[in-house]
């Protein structure tokens, strides 16, 4: 039986594939669950310093799987599914590394969800996104969580209202993505960039992540309480001295991860 979600490793960088082609990658209670197996083991393992999340087929991920919602199911069955998903797209903000969404084809409902959930997202040119739940009675509340944070109100409320679909232009500049690629050039331009991520130190990326969504929710003068008192903590690091170091002595810093 195949894997709904694969793993690998390549030097620095793991590597997240969606393996329901033929579903689009709806993100069906087992997927998921998979994915968080895989997620809380990554978020473990300290030779992993970037994580790319992909998919197989023609589409990123087309949302939830309906048939698991659309039929006599009582309350607990719901509640177990979106817990699971809440739980899920969490931990990407929650495990220390810096996590790319490479999309390509649909990224809807759910599926526009963890775009919005990964820390960066990088999209070919064909890419569409879309939380159509409207459309089908459904509207999707949960969805609107990190889309509403990541690309603000207004535009989140079109998307979510409207259900229409946004290229990948819009996308960027809205925000939902950093960057849109030919799509021949996509899985080159993510290697890159995941690359360019990984040089740097896993402890301050943990340590830079971790404070950047603490601080969101904070008022101004709060959150610069806040950070003054991180880079103070972060200065005294051995990484940050090393890497202060190696900048005055034009060398390649040697990162310890501390």
């Amino acid at each position: 039986m195949e894997q709904p979600v694969i793993f690998e490793k390549k030097e620095s960088v793991g590597w997240l594939t969606l393996n329901r082609p033929k579903q689009r990658n709806a993100l069906s209670l087992d997927l998921m669950e998979d994915m968080q197996k895989k997620l809380d083991m990554i978020a473990e393992d300290p030779e992993v310093r970037v994580l790319v999340i992909k998919a197989e087929g023609p589409a990123f991920c087309a949302g939830h799987n309906i048939k698991e919602m659309a039929g006599d199911y009582d309350i607990h069955h719901f509640r177990k599914i979106f817990s699971v998903c809440s739980r899920m797209m969490q931990t990407l903000h929650q495990m220390p590394q810096p996590v790319i969404a490479r999309v390509h084809g649909i990224a809807t409902a759910a599926g526009c969800q963890l775009v919005a959930s990964c820390d960066l997202a990088i999209a070919e040119s064909g890419a569409t996104f879309a939380t159509p739940g409207v459309k089908i009675g459904l509207f999707c509340s949960t969805p609107m969580i990190p889309l509403s944070r990541v690309i603000g109100r207004r535009r989140a409320l079109e998307m979510l209202l409207t259900g229409r679909f946004v290229s990948a232009q819009e996308a960027l500049e809205f925000g939902l993505v950093n960057k849109v690629t030919e799509p021949d050039k996509l899985a080159e331009e993510t290697q890159a960039w995941a690359n360019q991520l990984a040089q740097s130190s896993l402890f301050t990326l943990a340590f830079g992540k971790r404070a950047f969504y603490k601080q969101t929710d904070l008022s101004e003068g709060a959150a610069y309480d806040y950070a003054q008192e991180i880079m103070v903590l972060n200065a005294l690091a051995e990484d940050a001295q090393e890497g202060m170091k190696a900048f005055i002595e034009k060398r390649k810093p040697e990162w310890k991860d501390r």
